[in-house]
């Protein structure tokens, strides 16, 4: 069996869009972390469980694993700056940034949604952590939001598909 380079392997999965969140935490050592992810989606309806990756050696994991509770703040199509700070190294990544306390962990100001967790289980899974969670509380934001989406290495939004086209 040959090995898989890469560069292909991202180009060839940045086919398929993937919603962007930012996971938020209270840090017990101090204030809000947070940091941005687009490999998130649900596991199980019953018990409520989702599921993230984080790279290993991750800054910001620590904070967020000694926390226990986390929060996943759906971003709208509006926050690609969001996406782009959250993923930033070396930075006040909440400079500037809006957002409210909540049980969790930090919700940001005009999500999509906002998802309370509690890690549940943690899985190596090569140079990631796959992180389980369980679903602790569910927010909707504003009905006519629209998802921030990852697609082949740009950021863009969800449309609808029309028929007439």
């Amino acid at each position: 069996m040959g090995t898989i380079d890469a560069t292909r392997f991202r180009q060839t999965l940045g086919h398929l869009p993937t919603g962007v969140v930012v996971i938020t935490a209270t840090d017990p050592l101090g204030g809000p972390v947070g940091m941005a992810c687009n490999s998130f989606t649900s596991v199980s309806l019953d018990p409520a469980l989702v599921l993230f990756c984080v790279k290993r050696g991750s800054s910001t994991w620590p904070a967020v694993q000694a926390a226990g509770a986390f929060r996943v703040n759906v971003l709208d199509r509006g926050h690609e700056h969001l996406s782009r700070q959250f993923a930033a190294r070396g930075v006040d990544r909440f400079a500037g940034v809006r957002w409210t306390p909540a049980p969790s962990g930090p919700r940001l100001t005009d999500v999509v949604a906002s998802i309370g967790c509690e890690v549940e289980a943690e899985h190596p899974g090569g140079d990631h952590v796959i992180v389980v969670a369980r679903v602790l509380s569910l927010e909707i934001g504003e009905p006519a939001a629209e998802p921030l989406v990852f697609h082949r290495g740009r950021y863009g939004s969800f449309a609808e598909f029309d028929p007439a086209r």
